[in-house]
């Protein structure tokens, strides 16, 4: 599989050319729970391919995984982030992390919640803010952006401007955040588009 990057003064955008890139075996039992969460959420033209890498970048989809930190389940959801998404969303109250149509369900609602709140130059830049913010935290994002803006950068642009800086996570904590949203939109989303859209390859 090949990609190329076009990089323009607005926006990166990665055209994504293959012999049908084949998501693993253990992803596909779950390829019609997330098609169907995610186009009821975010409508027809869902960035499934996005969740999807997402989901493979946090577990592998592996239902039991847990983290060394005490995340849980396919979409590794901490304790406390689980407990307020049961809150926010009638269909999750059950709060239950380790089963995997709960955990698609709440990775789909939480991303939606936070896209929402993000300022973005174009949708591939707007996914990689929320991916950062799923990641590490919104209250982390707009940090770096006012960070970014105070240094000449655009804080609407992720790639190469607000990914840039550091606004007081640990080195650890900020090399991990920064290889997120890259590796779920360019590394693994790929392997899902027969399933939908990305928002970052054409």
């Amino acid at each position: 599989m090949m990609w190329r990057k076009y990089a323009g003064l607005s926006c990166t955008i990665f055209i994504f050319s293959t012999e049908a890139a084949e998501p693993p075996r253990a992803a596909l039992q779950w390829r019609s729970e997330l098609i169907r969460t995610a186009r009821e959420t975010w409508g027809i033209s869902a960035p499934v391919a996005d969740f999807a890498g997402q989901l493979h970048q946090e577990s592998g989809w592996d239902p039991d995984a847990h983290s060394p930190v005490g995340a849980q389940g396919m979409a590794q959801f901490m304790p406390a982030t689980a407990k307020w998404v049961s809150q926010l969303y009638p269909q999750l109250r059950e709060n239950t992390p380790y089963n995997p149509v709960w955990a698609v369900r709440a990775l789909v609602q939480y991303d939606h919640q936070l896209w929402l709140n993000m300022v973005a130059k174009d949708d591939c830049q707007r996914m990689a803010f929320t991916l950062s913010a799923y990641n590490g935290g919104q209250g982390w994002v707009n940090r770096d952006k006012k960070m970014a803006a105070s240094k000449g950068l655009d804080a609407s642009i992720w790639f190469e401007h607000v990914e840039q800086v550091n606004a007081g996570r640990s080195e650890a904590n900020w090399r991990e955040n920064r290889h997120y949203p890259k590796k779920i939109l360019f590394q693994h989303a790929p392997h899902y588009l027969q399933w939908g859209q990305a928002s970052c390859i054409h």
